[in-house]
């Protein structure tokens, strides 16, 4: 089943409402982003995925003032998966405290669900080092760059 505009336009929004929500702190919200048992991959940083809601709002509230101020995502590329699940890559920027920034790629996993699009499984990987993420990036054909 080809992805059709309105889903198309819902996974954008879904992947966009991400930064909103936790730069305000909306932690009790994430059920609209996520599954319960999303599995949030942060081991490009050095820590363990995390299972689950409660596991990603404890997280970020450790910590804390360490948060970014802002998470801005863009070149959000969807791509459908033979199971009727998306694929989604984003760029993300993220704004510390101290004015410094970083960038990431998101490379979610998305279902839908009764209540609508959901992450069910995003990894963040760390750009560290320039043209330093290949394989990432889904061809025409539905095989990956790299």
């Amino acid at each position: 089943m080809a992805l059709t505009h309105e889903d198309r336009t819902a996974v954008t929004d879904l992947i966009a409402m991400h930064g909103h929500l936790v730069d305000s702190g909306r932690f009790d919200l994430m059920d609209e982003l996520f599954t319960p048992d999303a599995t949030y991959d942060v081991t490009d940083f050095g820590q363990p995925p995390l299972h689950g809601l409660a596991a990603v709002r404890e997280a970020a509230l450790a910590l804390g003032d360490r948060n970014p101020l802002g998470h801005h995502v863009t070149n959000t590329v969807l791509t459908e998966l033979a199971d009727g699940r998306i694929r989604a890559l984003s760029k993300g920027i993220g704004i510390t405290t101290t004015g410094t920034c970083g960038t990431v790629t998101y490379d979610d996993t998305v279902t839908r669900t009764p209540a609508g699009w959901r992450i069910t499984h995003r990894r963040v990987l760390a750009h560290r080092t320039p043209l330093g993420l290949t394989g990432l990036l889904p061809a025409a054909d539905g095989h990956t760059f790299g």
